[in-house]
């Protein structure tokens, strides 16, 4: 079991490994960031020389910043919810197609202790991650994937989950040997 503080030490352990992988190939990251609020740029900025690789973060907590800055539809949230694979694909593909940056992360979901519902309890977090290796290049189709999780614990622990998830999963995408691809949907 992993416990609170071996959960944050895992966190800042994935952006040291993710900062080293975008540093020695040049390329940058650009985050999407709902119900972890910037946590993972926090993880990422924590590191000295990030300005090197860390491109920008939106927090997009509310539907309309998700609208107005990523370009995600108020139909398509309307249709799926703001806690969706489909809102998340959005959110991620307008972080990069927004930024000059290869790789970038889109994180929404109910970090609780309240938002929750039978279809998508609290601890629901969906993600999305977008590669490309040209910036700045719409000719050039990313690699995007998404995926759903289903955390335990208090609002801290399922936001400290989701923020560890999202690295794994942009290590996945980038890093051939770190694992062999996003980690499986977790159904609780």
């Amino acid at each position: 079991m992993i416990t609170e503080n071996s959960t944050v030490n895992s966190v800042a352990q994935l952006a040291q490994l993710l900062g080293s992988q975008l540093s020695q190939h040049s390329w940058r990251v650009a985050l999407a960031e709902s119900c972890t609020g910037g946590l993972v740029c926090a993880s990422l900025t924590e590191i000295a020389g990030s300005s090197a690789w860390f491109e920008r973060g939106y927090i997009t907590y509310s539907n309309q910043a998700k609208s107005e800055c990523l370009g995600v539809s108020a139909e398509l949230i309307g249709s799926f919810g703001a806690v969706s694979e489909e809102v998340a694909k959005a959110m991620v593909e307008g972080a990069l197609k927004n930024s000059a940056s290869n790789l970038a992360i889109a994180i929404t979901g109910i970090a609780g202790p309240t938002g929750g519902s039978p279809d998508k309890p609290v601890g629901t977090v969906c993600f999305g991650w977008a590669f490309t290796q040209l910036t700045n290049n719409l000719h050039s189709p990313a690699l995007v994937k998404v995926n759903t999780q289903y955390f335990a614990g208090d609002r801290a622990a399922v936001r400290t989950q989701a923020c560890a998830f999202a690295l794994q999963g942009a290590l996945a995408l980038i890093h051939p040997t770190f694992t062999a691809e996003i980690p499986k949907r977790n159904d609780g």
